[in-house]
C-alpha cells in the first residue's frame, strides 16, 4: 500500500516535471521565433556595394530605384548578382519567361532587381546605391506587364505578414504544448 502511494507520488512528480519541460520548450520556440523575426527584419547589409553607414536620407513621395545609365555592364552585373543572391531579392520576373525579361538587357534586369531591393529595405538612398550603379527616380519605370513596386507599396506590409506568421506560429506551439500538458 505504501509502495503504491510512493509510486503514484513519483508519477505525479514526473508528470509535473514533464509538463514544466514542455512549457519551457514552448517558451524557447517562441523566443527563437522572435529572434528569427528580428533577423528577418534587419535585412542583409551591403558591405562592398554601399556607402558608409549613416547615409540614410529618405526621399519624400513615390520613388523607385533603377540602374544608373552609363555604368559599366560589369559593375551592373556584379550588383545584379548581389541583389539576386545575397541581397535576397526576388529576381524571377527578370528571368526568361518572366513579365520583366524583355527587354533582355542588363540595365533593365538590374533596374527591376535594384528597385525590389530598395522597396523591401526601407526606401533609403543606402538601399539604392549598389556601389554607385543605381539612382532614385520619381517617375514610374513600369511598362506593359512589368510592374515595379513603389514606395507606396512599402515593405511594412511584408514585415507585418512576417510578424503575423511568427505570432501564429508561437500561438500554435503554445496551444500544442498546453494540449500535451493536458493529456498527461
Amino acid at each position: 500500500m505504501r509502495r503504491d502511494r510512493e509510486r503514484k507520488t513519483m508519477e505525479k512528480k514526473l508528470v509535473f516535471i514533464h509538463g514544466l519541460l514542455m512549457v519551457e520548450c514552448c517558451l524557447v520556440f517562441i523566443a527563437m521565433g522572435a529572434r528569427m523575426q528580428q533577423k528577418s527584419e534587419a535585412g542583409n547589409p551591403i558591405q562592398t556595394l554601399s556607402p558608409p553607414e549613416g547615409n540614410t536620407t529618405f526621399v519624400e513621395g513615390t520613388t523607385w530605384c533603377i540602374a544608373l545609365p552609363g555604368v559599366s555592364q560589369a559593375d551592373l552585373q556584379k550588383a545584379l548578382d548581389w541583389a539576386c543572391g545575397s541581397g535576397d531579392t526576388d529576381c524571377s520576373p527578370v528571368r526568361e519567361g518572366g513579365p520583366c525579361f524583355e527587354p533582355d538587357n542588363i540595365v533593365s534586369h538590374a533596374s527591376y532587381a535594384f528597385n525590389n531591393y530598395y522597396q523591401q529595405n526601407g526606401n533609403s538612398d543606402i538601399a539604392c546605391n549598389f556601389g554607385g550603379t543605381a539612382t532614385i527616380i520619381n517617375r514610374n519605370p513600369s511598362y506593359g506587364s512589368c510592374v515595379y513596386l513603389s514606395s507606396e507599396q512599402t515593405s511594412e506590409s511584408l514585415q507585418l505578414s512576417t510578424r503575423s506568421i511568427w505570432r501564429i506560429w508561437g500561438t500554435l506551439l503554445m496551444v500544442l504544448c498546453l494540449n500535451v500538458f493536458a493529456l498527461m
